[in-house]
């Protein structure tokens, strides 16, 4: 039986041979015997060695594809764990601590840290999906910006992440969904726990001499770009520059501090979340006040413009050049 599979295999390989009658080798019928062998033996072990061949070379291919599958595999995991498990730990957890409230925050330091140089310092506001007390989750956005090691070389900086409990707001504020904006911000009641604490860690850093007090930065997402509208108007004296995506404000309040330092609006066009009258609106008042103000809105944009600002290759750059 192997004979017959073998013979006809040979067949479909070796096809159209020789003598021109379709079977190739197979042409001779009985053939002579010479030497102790005829040609049908002969016949068949070539047809049995060129079996194998293909056989071989079949394996071959199918292992040739299986690796290739499992490297493409190996790098589409290896890209997808990276992109879950970004390597935060340049940033430091600390905590500070105020009467019975604590404000869990990272810090990094730039790379070759001297306590005798002042740095600027830039404070990063999460949004509202980052809140909790496990002080790692306000990195999801931003963190692997400023991570960057050669963001790191190139804008050496303290760069600060609070984290805002999951309870709270960094802004006192009602909401309203037959409200166009949707968001009214309470700016005449007292500051919110976690954006006082954080004002509480500014001060705190500042008098610590390695802040250079004439690059203080600070920027946020969603409820951190409300917060950042808030903090500029509760410290106007404070930062040289400020960049809000996606967030909303209190119009009323710009005056305050609207000639103080240029800021750069971030906000998504198609936003369902925050509408992007929100900043259209606080982009408006700023020009009307005075301000050195940069708007940039993204076309289709849902609720996520923070990664189209992040990825902006002249934030950092914009950033820097500012000082107070």
């Amino acid at each position: 039986m192997f004979t017959i599979f073998a013979i006809l295999t040979g067949a479909a390989i070796f096809g159209a041979g020789t003598g021109g009658g379709g079977m190739g080798i197979l042409n001779d019928g009985e053939g002579e015997q010479e030497g102790g062998k005829g040609k049908d033996q002969e016949g068949e072990e070539l047809l049995f060695h060129g079996f194998w061949d293909l056989m071989e070379y079949k394996v071959q291919k199918i292992v040739n594809f299986a690796m290739q599958k499992l490297l493409i595999n190996l790098i589409l995991i290896i890209s997808v764990l990276k992109s879950m498990g970004q390597d935060f730990s340049s940033f430091e957890k600390k905590e500070l601590i105020s009467g019975g409230d604590t404000l869990r925050y990272r810090i990094q330091y730039p790379l070759g840290y001297n306590a005798a140089k002042k740095y600027p310092l830039i404070l990063v506001l999460h949004g509202s999906g980052e809140r909790g007390r496990d002080n790692e989750a306000q990195l999801k956005w931003g963190g692997s910006l400023f991570a960057d090691s050669a963001k790191r070389v190139a804008f050496p900086a303290i760069v600060v992440f609070p984290q805002c409990p999951a309870t709270d707001s960094w802004s006192r504020l009602t909401f309203n969904p037959q409200d166009s904006l949707r968001f009214h911000f309470l700016s005449d009641t007292v500051v919110s726990r976690p954006l006082g604490l954080v004002m509480q860690l500014l001060d705190a850093l500042v008098t610590g001499g390695t802040i250079n007090t004439r690059k203080i930065y600070v920027g946020g997402l969603s409820m951190g770009g409300m917060g950042t509208f808030e903090i500029l108007w509760r410290k106007p004296h404070f930062f040289a520059a400020a960049f809000p995506i996606c967030g909303a404000g209190d119009p009323a309040r710009v005056k305050i501090y609207a000639r103080k330092f240029p800021i750069w609006v971030f906000h998504g066009g198609a936003d369902p979340v925050v509408p992007v009258g929100n900043s259209r609106v606080m982009v408006r008042e700023l020009k009307a006040a005075g301000a050195k103000v940069v708007y940039t809105e993204y076309p289709g944009v849902q609720h996520d413009s923070w990664k189209n600002a992040f990825a902006e290759p002249e934030l950092l750059p914009w950033l820097f050049e500012k000082s107070r």
